[in-house]
């Protein structure tokens, strides 16, 4: 009797683990991607757009019915509000998207893996030297056409101070051709002048 219940806790393991070393293999294997999205923000709206991400360093969140975007070039990250006239930018290094964008990812000092299942696999990212980027739940689902066996189905950001955004991917397609993606934008400041 002793023997059956170690015997049940390895047939019932799965055959591998995901480590966070194939989560880095997948990442890397992404040179590029477009795909359809749908982001909620904390305050519940829901935004739909297209996503074109190009590693290293380069996204373009362009959002359909909202007068907004999100760019980053390979070094600056840029949130544009075209309603306001504003323009906000970081370096990608030091945002949460810098996991996504990295031309090496190493997840082993920021992240771990939250959930392994046969369909999902979901890691948490939080830079310990910079809390104030907040938390990034990456989901990958499993697939054999995905790069490492691994598709990027979305995430969730939750800032320091609770906020919570989540973008969940349809459509993706791996290797998208980039040519004609615009990495920049028309600076709305210019033409209020």
């Amino acid at each position: 009797m002793r023997m059956l219940l170690p015997l049940a806790l390895l047939l019932a393991a799965p055959a591998s683990a995901t480590t966070l070393a194939d989560v880095a293999t997948s990442l890397k294997g992404t040179t590029s991607l477009a795909a359809d999205f749908v982001q909620q923000g904390a305050d519940g709206r829901i935004l739909p757009g297209k996503l074109w991400l190009a590693r290293p360093g380069k996204v373009r969140f362009q959002y359909d019915r909202a007068p907004m975007l999100l760019v980053a070039d390979g070094r600056t990250l840029a949130f544009v509000d075209y309603e306001v006239k504003q323009v906000s930018r970081w370096p990608v290094r030091k945002t949460p998207l810098q996991i996504l964008l990295a031309a090496e990812p190493d997840l082993a000092p920021l992240a771990r893996i939250t959930l392994d299942s046969p369909g999902l696999v979901e890691v948490l990212a939080r830079d310990p030297k910079r809390p104030e980027f907040g938390t990034l739940h990456i989901r990958f689902t499993r697939s054999a056409a995905a790069p490492g066996g691994l598709a990027l189905a979305g995430w969730t950001a939750l800032d320091a101070q609770g906020g919570r955004s989540e973008v969940r991917l349809a459509n993706v397609r791996y290797g998208a051709s980039m040519a004609g993606v615009n990495w920049g934008f028309a600076d709305p400041r210019k033409a209020a002048r």
